[in-house]
């Protein structure tokens, strides 16, 4: 069956560029608002694979997009792993702080057991999912998430974890170690449910140094990528190293990722240049574009397919849609993008 988001991510170059939106099973669909109200906390929403499904498919229902992406969120490995997670209605993630001592009560065993209803709701997604249609598994990089699990919540600056690898470095070493294997894990156990993609989320690369990129991003990453592939042989891998700059052409070339996600502050033209011929690429719409929506948004629309024309490209955000974003703006996107206006 003819998938055009899996071929572009193998690498084939498609006439119109298959399309996805990251958080596209969210809060700025009255729909999902309506399931989220009755699943209790987000958690519970997360691991009832019967609601979690159905949030997954709800935007395929509303817009012509390629692929749906697992509703899921990137905490539920240090969740898993037995550190304390909660989210806070207006306030985000809060988990309990790790320290160097707690390292040894984090449960690597419990892992996958644990994460067995979000593999279930996976299932449950590919019987429903149109055969054209790609489905996207994924999970955050170890980087992002020991910025969570070290502070106990998110930050501007993840100067806490940025503190706790420069002076505790055989800890922080054992923390990056834990994650690379339960994200290998995870993420194998993902494709064998029926992701046909995976995806790797470093949402917090932005604030490293050269040095520190490579040793908490670029390392991490490979031997994620390395370690899927040896369970998974072929497994095809989006790596989405947000705020990488001028160290994303280092990220593809050490990671061996299939295709690149780009943030909307990396400019058309200069990852053009940085990145090998033929290499697919996702993005990299600023999601703000969407929420203010018309010319403007079709201009810069207009510029980033033209801007990617020569070679694979998913289009896509460069970070996750806004809740305030209009409906009739992604509509506006779609028909944008698939050429329909």
């Amino acid at each position: 069956m003819h998938k055009p988001l899996l071929e572009t991510v193998a690498g084939l170059r498609q006439a119109t560029p298959p399309l996805w939106i990251m958080r596209q099973a969210g809060r700025y669909l009255p729909e999902y608002r309506e399931v989220r109200a009755r699943a209790g906390s987000f958690l519970e929403l997360c691991y009832n694979p019967e609601l979690a499904a159905e949030v997954t498919l709800q935007p395929l229902r509303r817009f012509d997009l390629d692929a749906a992406i697992l509703f899921s969120d990137i905490l539920v490995i240090p969740d898993a792993l037995g550190q304390t997670v909660r989210f806070e209605v207006g306030e985000g993630p809060r988990l309990e702080p790790i320290s160097p001592e707690g390292l040894g009560k984090l449960r690597p065993d419990n892992l996958i057991p644990h994460l067995m209803p979000v593999l279930e709701t996976l299932q449950r997604v590919k019987s429903a999912l149109a055969p054209e249609k790609t489905l996207i598994g994924f999970c955050g990089s170890p980087w992002t998430i020991a910025t969570y699990m070290i502070a106990g919540q998110g930050s501007t600056d993840q100067a806490a974890a940025r503190i706790f690898a420069l002076t505790q470095p055989d800890a922080f070493k054992h923390l990056i170690d834990i994650l690379v294997e339960a994200s290998i894990a995870y993420l194998v156990a993902q494709l064998r449910a029926g992701a046909d993609v995976v995806q790797l989320f470093e949402s917090w690369a932005l604030n490293l140094d050269e040095v520190s990129f490579r040793a908490q991003v670029i390392e991490p990453n490979r031997r994620i990528v390395a370690g899927v592939r040896a369970e998974v042989p072929g497994a095809r891998i989006i790596g989405f190293p947000r705020g990488a700059a001028g160290m994303i052409g280092e990220y593809v070339a050490a990671t061996g990722v299939d295709a690149l996600g780009l943030d909307y502050a990396m400019p058309v033209g200069f990852a053009g240049k940085l990145l090998p011929q033929g290499l697919p690429v996702q993005g990299n719409l600023d999601p703000i574009r969407l929420l203010a929506g018309g010319a403007q948004m079709e201009r810069r629309i207009d510029e980033i397919l033209e801007g990617f024309a020569n070679r694979p490209h998913i289009f896509n955000l460069g970070h996750g849609i806004l809740p305030e974003t209009p409906i009739a703006h992604v509509d506006q996107l779609v028909a944008r993008v698939k050429g329909r206006n």
